[in-house]
């Protein structure tokens, strides 16, 4: 169940905690995995502990064709491009009355931007072949929102509609789009909050705890499977219960 095996993907922010959890979650199902991001030693020091089936691509998705060239890179690589895993994001979290347009803008321009752009690039060949998985990882802040993050949770959110939408055009190509939406997670973006601040949050959480990068991962190598095939245009919430939808 959920073989992957000779299913190549590419990851994005793949140097991150969810981003490293879910190609080596791919990888362990047989795919052929491609890691890209921006931290190159990171990168290396990942596709060094993969071993093989494994290719790097440092990318930077602020650049405009940085997309395009990804996608083409992949192909080369690995043949075709089966999975696209679009997970790359950054925050520049700010109170409204306080976001410069640059805080907006770029996280506009990276968190959903630069993800259209690699679906499309990404759908060329998936559409000739008739067979493809892309799977945006959202968040819990696209669907309730929080204080301090109205660019990052507006481009969570329209992640969502955009895969919704792309999936309806797609569906009858054998292209399945879906996304994750994890909650809290243990990433080193959770590391930096103190003790008090975490017991706080996992109090505001059914399950009592934070999530792990495999939880997450878990749900985007079921996405990525045969076995999803009937499932499109969807969100699966990864968050212990803390939003309910």
């Amino acid at each position: 169940m959920f073989d992957l095996f000779r299913q190549t993907a590419l990851v994005t922010g793949a140097s991150g905690g969810i981003g490293g959890a879910v190609a080596k979650a791919l990888h362990r199902q047989g795919a052929e995995v491609m890691l890209a991001g921006t931290r190159s030693v990171a990168l290396e020091a990942l596709a060094g502990e993969l071993g093989a089936r494994v290719h790097v691509c440092v990318a930077d998705l602020t650049e405009p064709a940085a997309a395009e060239r990804l996608a083409k890179a992949a192909e080369a690589a690995m043949g075709r491009l089966d999975i696209l895993v679009n997970n790359a994001g950054i925050a520049r979290d700010a109170l409204a009355l306080r976001m410069s347009d640059e805080e907006w803008g770029s996280v506009l321009q990276v968190n959903l931007t630069a993800q259209f752009r690699l679906t499309r690039a990404a759908l060329r060949g998936m559409v000739r072949r008739r067979h493809g998985r892309i799977i945006g990882i959202s968040s819990v802040v696209g669907v309730s929102g929080n204080a301090g993050q109205a660019n990052y949770a507006a481009a969570k959110a329209a992640m969502i509609g955009m895969s919704k939408s792309i999936a309806a055009e797609v569906g009858g190509r054998g292209i399945t789009v879906n996304c994750v939406a994890p909650g809290l997670i243990v990433t080193a973006m959770t590391d930096k909050l103190t003790a008090q601040q975490r017991e706080r949050l996992a109090e505001a959480i059914p399950t009592g705890r934070f999530g792990a990068p495999e939880e997450v991962a878990a749900a985007v190598v079921y996405l990525a499977s045969a076995e999803a095939a009937y499932v499109t245009g969807q969100t699966l919430h990864i968050n212990g219960g803390m939003v309910m939808v």
